[in-house]
């Protein structure tokens, strides 16, 4: 027989599921209605009001119902404008009624919407290969910012940067380009010296969340995935935070490194675990070696 414990944990489960199928629900009708349901459809759709909806919603996908829309429109047009003949039957395809909203959307992507049709023409992107005492570096940058910073060999950083922006023209680096690359490269090698880069980062709603919050985690200081959801509204979606993490492409500016399990176990980095065990050594050692404040003695007159 079960207890009143045991009761109470099998209806916790029955919650939970039917939590997750309604959230399942709504993202499938979000996905194929056009145009996409409110709020409160999708609230009255579950049976939920509209305010806890939009609460378990976040928690469960990691932004909000409109997002995830803007999203999937967002990922649809980029799609679509790629070899489209014109921008604005691209737009329409897309499922937007205005143009004026499609350049809303596409605009924390960096490029114009005509630009992603010519896979990235006319978007200047400076590179330039660098050493660092990790291994070699491939530095990218447009007018607003680095949009890249990988370890590897330059032959293949700069490839996996023309299959991004296949028609973008790639330039070599400039002096204000130079300057970033030395100030990457301290960040790798003087952990403890703060070093303020811009930054041109492109991605869903929810990794541009989780990129800000990496941004934000203190020199020597780790996280779990589980506290970075917490920490962007999103408790329940630490798998998504690791997924956002993996597709970080701005390494150590942006310091996915800083992530690690539950247990504070060290798991996989896209530039390799080793790396992120390195990085994260350095780090807690800069700490140490910072002089401690003395306090402040008052004189007494």
């Amino acid at each position: 027989m079960f207890g009143s414990g045991a009761c109470g944990m099998l209806a916790a489960m029955s919650n939970d599921l039917r939590n997750r199928q309604a959230v399942e629900r709504a993202c499938r009708l979000i996905e194929t209605r056009d145009p996409a349901p409110s709020l409160a459809e999708l609230a009255r759709e579950a049976g939920f009001s509209a305010a806890y909806f939009q609460k378990l919603f976040v928690a469960t996908v990691g932004v909000s119902p409109k997002a995830y829309g803007i999203t999937l429109r967002r990922r649809r047009l980029t799609n679509a404008l790629h070899g489209a003949g014109r921008v604005t039957e691209a737009i329409y395809d897309a499922g937007y009624a205005a143009s004026s909203a499609a350049y809303r959307d596409i605009h924390p992507m960096g490029m114009k919407p005509s630009r992603i049709r010519r896979g990235g023409a006319a978007e200047r992107i400076r590179c330039a290969s660098a050493r660092s005492s990790l291994g070699p570096l491939m530095i990218a940058a447009t007018q607003r910012g680095l949009c890249a910073v990988e370890f590897g060999a330059e032959a293949e950083t700069l490839e996996a940067l023309q299959r991004k922006f296949p028609q973008a023209v790639i330039e070599p680096a400039d002096r204000e380009l130079e300057d970033w690359v030395a100030r990457v490269v301290r960040l790798i090698d003087q952990p403890g010296e703060a070093q303020a880069l811009p930054l041109d980062i492109r991605g869903t709603a929810f990794q541009t969340k989780v990129w800000r919050a990496l941004t934000r985690i203190p020199v020597g200081t780790t996280l779990s995935y589980a506290q970075v959801a917490e920490r962007i509204g999103a408790p329940g979606s630490a798998r998504a935070v690791a997924r956002a993490c993996a597709s970080n492409s701005v390494a150590v500016v942006v310091p996915c490194h800083r992530v690690v399990r539950t247990d504070g176990s060290v798991s996989g980095y896209r530039w390799g675990v080793q790396r992120k065990r390195a990085l994260l050594a350095r780090e807690a050692a800069a700490v140490r070696e910072q002089p401690r404040a003395r306090p402040v003695r008052s004189s007494r007159n």
